[in-house]
Order: C-alpha cells, then structure tokens, then sequence
C-alpha cells in the first residue's frame, strides 16, 4: 500500500494550468498515450473557470505533494468485492450526502450517516444472504454539476455555485468566483472525515448487536404485525442462535467493518492532483476515493472525464439514463475497461420507473451479447425528483420505491443479477424526501430542509428503503 511520493519532472508537469499543461507519457501508464494530465487534451464539460492561474497552479502543486487520502490494498480489496458482486456473490450498497459542506461538518454528522448505512447493510446481509459491500458518498462529495455556467438573480449573473470545493453558495461576485484554495481546504476536511470513519470502523462502533438493536428502535414505531417487525424478529432469532451455538460474535468479524468512499469525478484538477504511482504495481492510483463514477453529464466518449478515468486503476461508475443507448454503452465500458476485469466498472441506472422498464432490457441485452463484465445497480432517486409549487424540490418515497421494483422486476425477468442501489441521505431528522412511515409531507418540507443540492432521504426512510429491498433479496432466494 506505499506509494511513490517524490515529485518527478511528469508530475511537476501535471501541476501545470489547464491551458499551459503539455501532453505527457507516463512509462506506469496503463497506455502508450495515457498519463494523469492527458485529460487536458480533450474538452472539458462541467468544469469551473478559474480566473487567477497562478493560484490554481500553487493549488494543484500542494495537492500533489500531500499525502494520499486512501491507497492502493484498500481499492485492490475494493475492486475484489465488487468482482464477487458482478459474479451474483455480492451486494452495493452507496450511500450518502448530496453535496458535503464545510459549514456543517461535524463529528456527529459524519458519525449518525455512518450509523445508518451500517444499520441498511445489516438489514440486506440478512435479506440476501450474501456480503453487502458498503461504500459512503463522503470524503469528497463536493462538487457538483450544473445545467448552466451562470445564474440570474434580480437581474444580476454570477456564476453557479458549484460547491464548496470550488467557490461558495453566497450570491455575491466574490463567493461566486471559482476559488482553487477551496480544494486545498477541501482535502484537509476529507482527511478528518477518513479519520472519523476509520475509528468508528474499526473501533467497536459497529457491533453487530448495536446496530440490531438500533433497528428494533425503528421497527418499534412501524405497525404491530408489520412486514419490518417479521424481518427483524428473524435477524434476532439468528444472533441468538450464533450465540447459543458458540459463535463468538464479540469478535473483530462482528464488531469491525470496512466503508469505502467514493465521490462523483467532476473537479479533474483535484483529482489529478491526488492521483500516485502504487509502488508495489506501478499503477496510477487515483488516492481521493477508493471508487469514482462518471455522470450523466461527463461520460462523452472522447472527452476529459472518461480520458481521465480510463487510466486509473480504482473502480469506476457510470451514471447512465433513458438517453444512453447500447452501442454507446459497450464502448464506454471497453475504454474505462479494455481488459474486462471484472470489478471495475459499475452501471447506475437513474431513470425513473417507467423508463426504466423499458430502456433498460436492451442495455443488459447488449452489455450481454459484448461479454462485458459490469455490476449493475440502481439509483432511484436522480430521476424522481419534482419542484413542489411552494418551490422545494423532493423527491416522492413512493416513486422511488417504484423506480428500485422496476429495477428488480427487469433483472428477474432477463435472469441477471440485481447488484445494488445507491441513495443521497443523511442521518440527521430532515424533511426533504415526501412519503414512507416518516409521513413527510409537502407541508413538512419547510421544517428541516437544510440540504446544499438535492432533497436526501432521512434515516427512517433509508432504513424503511433497505428493510423493502431486503424483503424482496428474501424473495428472489426462495
């Protein structure tokens, strides 16, 4: 897991600003004409305009000398579970904010997110009966796309806001304007945040019997009789049969976990910046997360995002909607993944339900017939989200309910495996998602909205979102 830290004239070089970078060759690339910059040749889409180069440049410069956020034997151990997953022996989950924010992080935030996803990944191990891989939206989820460079208040235009990594949410001329420093300030939260999860991780935080009795604190306010109360009364039968059999269940296997990060990869001189060379493989590691995916708006073939993405070696996502058609797909997956190594990449498919029934047979189709080895999971929150006439968006529990049986129904029905979901929530008590035993309503959505970007699920509607896929896991098992 070491890696390579002294600054060769290459990675000198790749500190360079957009418009100056030259093209390079890296002998550690995984092609003759890949290297960490080689995605300053392409365009560029959803990219800040950054006005002062030279502090771009100091910026990228002092990203490249820190130290990496994560390493190469926690993505190996990454892409291997995910392997096992796109084989049907495995389950993603992914999970977490919208969009982090400096103003609001804290130890309890960080900490009450964390306790949720591992509660959801209990209630599915149980339910499929097989490992479910947790990965968190955090660490690094700051920036994010925007459907127009500029924004019109009163008539004044500033640019978007883009995130806190990269200019700040105040409409004024000066918070508007893209700052490089952010990412620097950025950097430093993730580590803090990494550091946070690590000790919960590992630290006892998530025993097994807590996390059970955190869900039976939930089931309690679900009805007498109800389908959650089934559930967990049977995950309770089998703590107390492990028990009873001897099965030490106060051991590092029942107490200790693994939460991997990942983060839309949209701030390309960021994650240039953090990219090394693993010196046990010689392979480009990108060390802001172990996982990164590409969205709707980036995954144009011959730009910048998939250029980038191509040549690392973390897994990789790709957001894909009703507009992605198969032909387009397969060649997407061959260039992030030539090799089809299994483990490597990740289709999320965000359509809404109705679209998806009928978009999504021909892809699986055509992923099929090319032989390309993906994980297929669903997210059923991107294409649900409506604008209330009080002018909140959210997003209907039961629309998104809809969206992950669809998913399911079309992977039943084409005999492949349905390898996960993936979800914009928190564990704090908001109320920005309608619907589910919460009983949100469109009156509700005023009292707790405090998202940066999207409306998130609250954690009794994640954990009520993971007891339903849980009970339909059961079904497929028979």
């Amino acid at each position: 897991q070491a890696f390579q830290l002294s600054v060769t004239p290459l990675q000198a070089r790749r500190s360079r600003s957009l418009a100056a970078a030259p093209r390079a060759v890296s002998p550690a690339a995984t092609s003759e004409t890949w290297w960490p910059g080689s995605w300053r040749d392409k365009e560029v889409f959803q990219m800040p305009e950054y006005p002062d180069r030279q502090r771009l440049e100091e910026a990228e410069q002092t990203l490249s000398e820190v130290a990496p956020l994560v390493f190469a034997g926690e993505v190996r151990n990454l892409q291997e579970e995910l392997a096992k997953a796109t084989m049907g022996r495995g389950f993603l989950l992914m999970g977490g904010d919208c969009a982090e924010s400096f103003k609001e992080f804290n130890v309890d935030r960080v900490r009450d997110t964390f306790r949720v996803i591992l509660q959801m990944a209990l209630i599915l191990t149980f339910g499929g009966s097989v490992p479910v891989i947790k990965v968190g939206r955090t660490a690094g989820q700051f920036a994010k796309p925007r459907s127009s460079n500029t924004e019109i208040v009163d008539g004044v235009e500033l640019p978007s806001y883009r995130g806190d990594n990269v200019n700040e949410e105040e409409f004024t001329l000066e918070a508007r304007t893209p700052n490089p420093e952010l990412m620097v300030k950025a950097y430093h939260q993730c580590s803090q945040t990494l550091n946070i999860l690590r000790a919960f991780a590992k630290g006892g935080y998530a025993d097994i019997s807590r996390l059970h009795a955190w869900n039976l604190e939930f089931v309690e306010r679900s009805k007498p009789g109800s389908q959650y109360r089934e559930l967990a009364s049977k995950v309770d039968e089998s703590l107390r049969f492990m028990e009873a059999v001897g099965v030490d269940i106060d051991s590092a296997t029942f107490t200790q976990t693994n939460l991997y990060t990942a983060h839309e990869c949209l701030l390309l001189p960021y994650e240039q910046a953090l990219t090394r060379v693993d010196s046990t493989s010689g392979r480009w590691y990108d060390c802001s997360a172990h996982m990164l995916w590409i969205g709707e708006r980036t995954r144009q073939l011959d730009a910048a995002h998939v250029e980038f993405c191509r040549g690392i070696q973390n897994p990789i996502g790709i957001k894909i909607s009703d507009k992605c058609v198969p032909s387009e797909l397969v060649e997407l997956i061959s260039t992030v993944n030539p090799d089809n190594i299994p483990g490597r990449v990740v289709i999320i498919v965000r359509m809404g339900a109705d679209k998806l029934r009928k978009h999504l047979p021909s892809l699986i189709r055509g992923v099929q017939s090319s032989g390309k080895h993906v994980l297929w999971i669903s997210d059923p929150v991107h294409g649900n989200t409506v604008k209330t006439p009080s002018g909140y968006k959210t997003r209907d529990f039961e629309a998104i309910r809809r969206e992950l049986r669809a998913f399911f129904d079309v992977h039943e029905e084409m005999g492949t495996h349905a390898g996960g979901f993936h979800v914009e929530m928190t564990g704090d008590d908001v109320t920005e998602c309608v619907g589910g035993l919460a009983g949100v309503t469109e009156d509700d959505l005023a009292k707790r909205y405090t998202t940066h970007c999207d409306p998130r699920l609250n954690g009794e509607q994640s954990l009520e979102l993971a007891f339903l896929v849980a009970q339909r896991l059961r079904r497929n098992l028979g």
